[in-house]
């Protein structure tokens, strides 16, 4: 028996039965205008969930479909809708992100061309370092030094274990950029990293097991983080924090305590960004050839020159370098 199907006689038993017709009412463009959403700050991620401050209360909020591939980092000021009572079980939902301030990012290693935005809106990078057990690596300090500049975060070094070791060595080597530098020993009076930290928003970075979560205790009592201890065999610190935790410090400001890192990727960084942190350097490479990299034996570096005129002080060159070597 014949069957109509979209207005044609067909004698296909079938028609009629494959994939229903497209609509012909489009979609709208039309989007929320969310004029009742609340302002809130992501202070931890985990495994797609948000949770985030509203006010003084804690909400537990997923991502809108609308974001897409909009992603939501700790430090990031948000929009919320739903239910931010805070109670057991509920779950709301953020619906725009704001602009950021400033970024840290990170690639997985030098070759991969894809950044991780780590945290959002911080305006200081404390890069922790034990002085002994583990060993500091200036390599891995350098690295982070220059993600700290890219992403617009003053830099600020914070050795632990003082008790273990001198930081007289380090101190030599980062003096000349002009870095904070600050040392700390179990049990020792915190007052001047206190003063550093006051009314700011800072991100602690370093190895696993240099003692980032232990000064997180040290400085808001009761929080717990937990710490652990370096492998006797590998002479590396064990991972104690899994995600990234934004806490509010008692005396003013916040800390971002982060995982410890092992690797620390730069692919994304470009030489006018480093050099853009530093003034003094930027105004003299306005001499310099078309494509000068500023490196070492470079032709003609006007870096090289303002140190044989007296200009430029060529310790503070040397750090400089070493620096941008541990990028390239």
């Amino acid at each position: 028996m014949a069957r109509a199907y979209r207005g044609a006689i067909t004698d296909d038993p079938h028609a009629g039965f494959g994939r229903p017709a497209k609509r012909s009412r489009p979609r709208t463009k039309d989007r929320p205008a969310y004029e009742d959403a609340e302002p809130g700050l992501v202070i931890t991620v985990d495994r797609g969930r948000f949770r985030c401050l509203v006010g003084e209360t804690t909400v537990t909020a997923t991502k809108a479909r609308s974001l897409g591939r909009t992603g939501v980092i700790v430090g990031d000021h948000v929009r919320i809708v739903g239910d931010t009572s805070g109670a057991a079980g509920t779950l709301a939902r953020i619906v725009q992100v704001d602009e950021r301030r400033t970024v840290l990012r990170r690639t997985a290693d030098d070759d991969d061309p894809y950044e991780r935005p780590i945290v959002a809106n911080a305006d200081q990078l404390a890069i922790v370092t034990a002085l002994a057990d583990p060993p500091p690596r200036p390599g891995m300090i350098d690295r982070i030094l220059v993600a700290a500049y890219d992403g617009g975060l003053d830099p600020l070094l914070v050795f632990t274990k003082s008790d273990l070791a001198s930081v007289a060595d380090m101190e030599a080597i980062y003096a000349p950029l002009g870095l904070r530098m600050v040392t700390s020993e179990p049990g020792a009076d915190l007052t001047a990293l206190r003063e550093l930290l006051a009314g700011r928003v800072s991100v602690f970075v370093g190895h696993s097991g240099v003692g980032k979560s232990t000064l997180v205790n040290a400085l808001i009592p009761g929080v717990d983080r937990a710490t652990g201890d370096v492998n006797e065999v590998t002479g590396r610190g064990r991972h104690t924090s899994t995600s990234a935790i934004a806490l509010r410090l008692p005396f003013g400001g916040w800390v971002i305590d982060t995982p410890g890192v092992r690797s620390f990727g730069l692919s994304h960084v470009t030489i006018d960004s480093i050099i853009a942190a530093f003034p003094d350097l930027a105004e003299l490479t306005a001499d310099c050839p078309r494509g000068c990299t500023h490196e070492a034996g470079a032709i003609d570096c006007a870096l090289d020159e303002a140190v044989a005129a007296g200009r430029l002080n060529a310790e503070r060159l040397e750090s400089f370098r070493r620096m941008e070597k541990a990028w390239r």
